[in-house]
């Protein structure tokens, strides 16, 4: 068997991580998260969302954690943008690279942001033509990819159509997610195979929740179809405030664990990580959401 030899890691933490954190995370500690997280060799950063602070209160200072960030060279610090007037604000605070996001359920797309999944694409033509611009590269999310929390399970035909739209769109990435959960490597081989029809599975990645302890086994099945590109969030961190019984990310610590154990380079140091990891969880002021993250601090300690 051929997996890649090179993994990516998309750090999610500072802003899918947090946004369902019902304490406010001050701006200070979501800055030293970002640059913690970097310090660790993780290449990508996505650092906080221009999004309404009446919908995601937490990101209501996107602005000043943007501004505040100390950048590593070499290191990626995405935004997430809802549509123009987002993308505008990001690019005042500085911004390089966005990222958008649609779904692949009607009925989601309607709860998460008020819009079907045809208007959704049509809301994001204008931020990606404005950033296109600016020669800034946009990533698109599609949410729901396997199941949807209020319709069920999710047709892999139409996750591939709206990621093939997003990618004919211009995101040089599609980040598919598994925002609930429901995921099991022959669903996430179907869908991977489905996309792949559409897409080149270079343009994909994996953003798998571990709701039912089934996000590890995911990214195998996906690595095994050629995915290189995987998000995850600092221990565990995460949900979705749109979508019920939704629990947290994929651990970085556990994907990292996962890669080194399968020599895929990655590029993060898993000890520091590790480190960061037990940092956040005590701020918050509980243990992370990672196995592989609590078993190396017992094993050291």
């Amino acid at each position: 068997m051929t997996f890649p030899s090179r993994v990516r890691i998309v750090e999610v933490g500072p802003r899918d991580g947090l946004q369902n954190e019902k304490q406010l995370v001050p701006t200070a500690t979501k800055i030293e998260l970002i640059e913690r997280l970097a310090a660790t060799g993780v290449p990508v950063v996505e650092a906080t969302a221009f999004v309404s602070p009446k919908w995601v209160p937490q990101m209501a200072d996107h602005a000043e954690v943007l501004r505040g960030i100390r950048r590593r060279p070499g290191v990626a610090y995405p935004v997430l943008v809802p549509n123009l007037k987002g993308f505008d604000a990001a690019v005042e605070a500085g911004a390089t690279e966005v990222a958008i996001f649609a779904a692949a359920s009607e009925t989601f797309s309607q709860k998460n942001i008020n819009c079907s999944v045809a208007e959704s694409l049509k809301r994001f033509e204008p931020v990606i033509c404005a950033a296109t611009a600016l020669d800034l590269k946009v990533r698109g999310y599609v949410s729901c990819v396997v199941g949807c929390p209020y319709e069920g399970p999710i047709a892999p035909g139409a996750v591939a159509a709206v990621a093939s739209r997003l990618a004919e769109m211009g995101c040089y990435e599609v980040s598919l997610g598994d925002t609930v959960g429901v995921g099991t490597p022959a669903a996430i081989g179907r869908l991977i195979e489905a996309c792949a029809r559409q897409l080149p599975v270079a343009r994909l990645a994996g953003h798998f929740h571990d709701t039912y302890g089934m996000a590890v086994a995911n990214v195998y099945a996906a690595l095994e179809a050629g995915v290189a590109v995987f998000d995850s969030s600092v221990a565990g961190l995460g949900g979705c405030p749109y979508a019920p019984g939704a629990s947290g990310n994929l651990a970085t610590e556990d994907l990292a664990y996962l890669l080194e154990g399968l020599g895929i380079e990655t590029g993060v140091d898993l000890p520091a990580l590790v480190a960061v990891g037990a940092w956040i969880g005590e701020i918050l002021g509980r243990p992370g959401n990672s196995r592989a993250g609590r078993a190396l601090l017992a094993r050291a300690g």
